[in-house]
């Protein structure tokens, strides 16, 4: 259990990092706030039309009597909502990283210069579009799987007195992993390490996981904020990659200090060793 601690520290280690760090947190937020746009304008059509998609579905209940064509369908638009809304948390990490893959590369190598003892970070030899699209294959398969967890969870949402106590917290869980892997990815990714590698990374340090992400997860549950935390978090998934790894970091790391020239230094192949 002590891992949920670290975790945590690592959010928070990744917030103080780029509050003293302005720039790279300024140019972190555009890419959340492309996404948050985006978003909301999904949302607000979801919300506008969805009574009206749920009717056009259900052709079957135009006959049904009052109330229970209302009670049917409000419910149906209702849980339709709350299942974008669920999506939106899930997808939100991998899209915004997406867009701002170039910002969170750039702001990921610092984090790895600042806190290393001879300055250094690795680089990936990829050039930038062959990057995005290992990014946008990878972030699929990730949200993929997440959709699979949401609908079997929503599913489960339904059983008495379990739906409503333990669905809830599972829910999180599963979020939290998933968001540290789509967080951590940008540092991992750069230093070679393929999907089914980063996953068994995690799955070694479950609890660490859950105590980086899923308090991320419940904090994006809040408007706008998503947004302010992503630089910070795309920090404190960096140390937490560096420690899955067992690199060495310095403790002091995080003060304002001139870069070094960019050097290569060893990392994890492509093939996950």
């Amino acid at each position: 259990m002590r891992d949920l601690g670290v975790g945590f520290r690592y959010l928070l280690k990744g917030q103080r990092w780029v509050a003293r760090h302005g720039k790279q947190y300024g140019f972190g937020l555009l890419p959340g706030l492309i996404t948050l746009v985006l978003y909301v304008a999904a949302l607000l059509v979801l919300g506008l039309w969805g009574a009206d998609f749920v009717g056009w579905a259900t052709p079957f209940a135009d006959d049904w009597s009052s109330p229970w064509l209302g009670l049917f369908r409000g419910l149906l638009t209702a849980l339709l909502f709350a299942l974008g809304l669920l999506l939106s948390v899930i997808t939100f990490t991998a899209v915004t990283l997406l867009i701002g893959q170039p910002f969170y590369e750039s702001l990921s190598e610092k984090v790895d210069r600042d806190v290393s003892p001879d300055g250094t970070a690795p680089e990936s030899d990829l050039p930038l579009w062959r990057e995005l699209w290992i990014s946008g294959r990878d972030s699929l398969r990730i949200v993929v799987r997440a959709l699979l967890w949401a609908v079997l969870l929503f599913a489960l949402g339904f059983v008495p007195f379990l739906g409503q106590t333990v669905v809830p917290v599972i829910g999180f869980m599963v979020t939290g992993f998933f968001l540290t892997e789509e967080l951590a990815a940008v540092a991992l990714q750069r230093r070679g390490v393929e999907l089914r590698a980063r996953l068994a990374l995690l799955r070694g340090r479950k609890t660490l996981v859950w105590g980086f992400g899923t308090p991320l997860g419940l904090a994006f549950l809040v408007p706008f904020v998503a947004v302010f935390l992503m630089p910070g978090a795309v920090a404190g998934a960096t140390l937490m990659a560096r420690d899955l790894l067992g690199e060495e970091t310095r403790e002091d790391g995080g003060a304002e200090t001139p870069e070094a020239p960019p050097r290569p230094s060893p990392s994890i192949g492509r093939n996950g060793h």
